[in-house]
């Protein structure tokens, strides 16, 4: 049974593509918008299968959505487009090699606690630095405080 019928602005079936998809996600279909956001790392490196596997599986979700408007990700609605239409089988996963796309080398910085020492991401070092925010050690409960050392001080100079 059909809840409620979605159809994009332009009337188009064509999704509009972006390629600003990070990490291990090879792609993510964004409902109300009607885009599609494609992994541009595993793209490249798995152009045919990911056309042939990535781009249905995210198109699926968009044409459910304006079949049925909200519905489970990857419930019985979202399978059968899959199975029937597609003519695919509904795998939730791809089985990609991420290594590259999500081995991306991000600083950390070190901070300190009474128990012992964390590495923190350039995000959460950036919020401590400009007051916004405290991290506290999940075992002793203390503020973390930044160690700064000859070979640290260097990225924490640049961070400012």
């Amino acid at each position: 049974m059909l809840k409620q019928r979605y159809y994009p602005d332009n009337r188009s079936l064509l999704p509009i593509l972006s390629f600003k998809q990070r990490g291990q996600t090879a792609g993510t279909a964004h409902l109300q918008k009607w885009e599609i956001r494609l992994n541009p790392i595993l793209l490249a490196e798995n152009s045919t299968s990911f056309i042939d596997e990535v781009l249905p599986h995210e198109y699926a979700h968009l044409l459910v959505y304006a079949l049925y408007g909200r519905v489970q990700p990857h419930g019985k609605e979202w399978q059968q487009m899959m199975e029937y239409v597609m003519n695919l089988p509904a795998k939730r996963t791809h089985q990609f090699d991420t290594a590259r796309s999500s081995t991306k080398q991000y600083r950390r910085f070190t901070y300190q606690c009474d128990c012992q020492t964390h590495q923190l991401t350039a995000i959460r070092h950036n919020r401590f630095q400009q007051g916004k925010a405290q991290y506290h050690c999940r075992q002793c409960g203390q503020i973390l405080k930044p160690i700064v050392d000859s070979t640290t001080s260097q990225n924490f100079e640049s961070s400012r």
